[in-house]
Formats: structure tokens, C-alpha cells, sequence
């Protein structure tokens, strides 16, 4: 191990331990979600097409400065594309509104940008987007410990299943990227979690024949769709499998607000 991935491990093993919300996922896995970063045209009109053809739906995590824009992962979402999957009984979730890391900007600057980006999904949808994910996969600890209060849950890039106990302040998530010579790592990592009944997250970009660095092909995309089923997990959204340990709005339903540990 080098260095740099040593102190790497060491800074994630603090982050996942510290500020924790935590709620116990109980014998309601195991569970697989497919969600989607920024999200590019080819999520949706690719990516959900897939999900459909399993009966299934994704969670699509909106930064709405991109929209209509163009980058390395192709044409960004429109307003219709928005419209369509919510529609269609997809997850709009937030990811701020600028696309900025917390740890390029002050603590006070990312928090404004966060409640930013869930208004405008709210503003121009009606949908209160609680779920959440940091862009590029940035954590800080103090932007960790500020929005703990926020949105209902915050997904990391930190790889693992969610459960026995779950952070809505810290979500795991495992990357999708590339072609089919990556189906051998997502079979492992669902059946791990079918076996240890745990909440499996799945994140990409793109999903297109020639995907970027950070997305994926269509043939990808439905190889773990076929496996997750094959495994006997069901497949919710991160909104559906919240719903189910009775998380709404940030707080158990019913229940006094999670406990926080520092």
C-alpha cells in the first residue's frame, strides 16, 4: 500500500466514524440501489430505459446549475428530463446547485449551496429532494457535521454496504464504470450484500456504448440489474429504502430525531 492510499483509507475510516446519524436498517435487506451523478441525458433516456425493462427505478442526483449544459459525460439533463423520469416514478435527488466540492469553498458557502440546489428541484418541480450526494465524492468533516440536520441523507463515494446500522450522513456507495469487464466486481459486491443482507448503493454517470471515465454501457448497467435480481435483493430507490426504516424529511417518522455521535 502506498502512502498516499494508506492515508487515504486512514482519512475515510474518520469520516465514516465521526458525526454519524444513524438509523438500524433491520431485517429489511437485502437491498440494491442504481443511482446517478450530475445527471447527463444518457442516465435517463439509457440508463432508465434499463431500470424499466426490470420493473425497477433510480435515484437521479440533480446539480441544477448543469442543466443544459454539455461536458466530458455528454449533454446534461433538460427540464423535460426532469419532468419525464418523475414521471415515470423515478428518485430527484440534490447535488447541490454548482457542482462545487466542500473543500474548495468555506463550510457557510457549500451548506448555501446545498439548500440552493434542493429550492430550485423544489421550485421548478414541487418535489422536496431530502436525498442528497456530494459532488465528486468530497467529504469534510465539518460539511459532514453541518448537514446533519439537512437533507434527509447524504451520499458519500465511501465503497461498502449500508447496515447493520445506516449514516444517513455518510450513505456508502460503490462505483459502475465502464463495460462489461466490470460485471465480475458488481456480481461480488452483490452477492456480498444478498449474503450479509445489507443496503447495497451503485453510483454512475453516463450510460452510453462509449461512456466516459465515470459512467458506464447499457450492457453493464443491465448485467447488475440481472445479477441483483438473480440474488434475491430488492431493488428501491434511495428514497423507497429510506421510506422503509421509516426516514422522512431527514427524521425517523414517528421518532425523535436520529442519534448523532461525534
Amino acid at each position: 500500500m502506498s502512502l498516499r492510499s494508506g492515508l487515504g483509507a486512514v482519512r475515510r475510516k474518520v469520516l465514516c466514524s465521526l458525526y454519524r446519524r444513524t438509523v438500524p436498517l433491520g431485517n429489511r435487506g437485502p437491498i440494491v440501489s442504481f443511482s446517478f451523478d450530475d445527471f447527463p441525458r444518457t442516465a435517463y433516456s439509457a440508463g432508465g430505459a434499463v431500470l424499466e425493462r426490470f420493473g425497477v427505478r433510480g435515484t437521479y442526483y440533480a446539480a441544477f446549475g448543469l442543466m443544459n449544459a454539455s461536458n466530458e459525460l455528454g449533454e446534461q439533463f433538460r427540464s423535460e428530463d426532469m419532468d419525464s423520469l418523475l414521471e415515470r416514478g423515478h428518485e430527484l435527488a440534490s447535488h447541490t446547485f454548482s457542482h462545487i466540492s466542500c473543500r474548495s469553498v468555506s463550510c457557510a458557502a457549500f451548506r448555501e449551496d446545498v439548500e440552493k440546489g434542493r429550492k430550485a428541484i423544489e421550485e421548478v418541480t414541487g418535489v422536496d429532494s431530502t436525498n442528497f450526494a456530494y459532488p465528486f465524492g468530497h467529504v469534510t468533516l465539518q460539511a459532514k457535521r453541518t448537514l446533519r440536520l439537512g437533507p434527509g441523507s447524504a451520499r458519500s463515494i465511501a465503497p461498502g454496504c449500508n447496515g447493520p446500522d445506516i449514516d444517513l450522513n455518510l450513505l456508502r456507495a460503490n462505483s459502475l464504470y465502464g463495460d462489461l469487464d466490470s460485471a465480475g466486481r458488481a456480481e461480488k459486491l452483490i452477492l456480498e450484500n444478498a449474503k450479509r443482507k445489507t443496503w447495497l448503493i451503485f453510483y454512475t454517470h453516463d450510460v452510453r456504448p462509449r461512456p466516459s471515465a465515470f459512467g458506464c454501457t447499457p450492457s453493464l448497467l443491465e448485467a447488475a440489474l440481472s445479477c441483483a435480481v438473480r440474488s434475491g435483493c430488492r431493488i428501491l430507490t434511495v428514497r423507497e429504502a429510506l421510506a422503509e426504516v421509516g426516514v422522512q424529511n431527514g427524521n425517523p417518522k414517528g421518532h425523535a430525531p436520529c442519534a448523532v455521535s461525534a
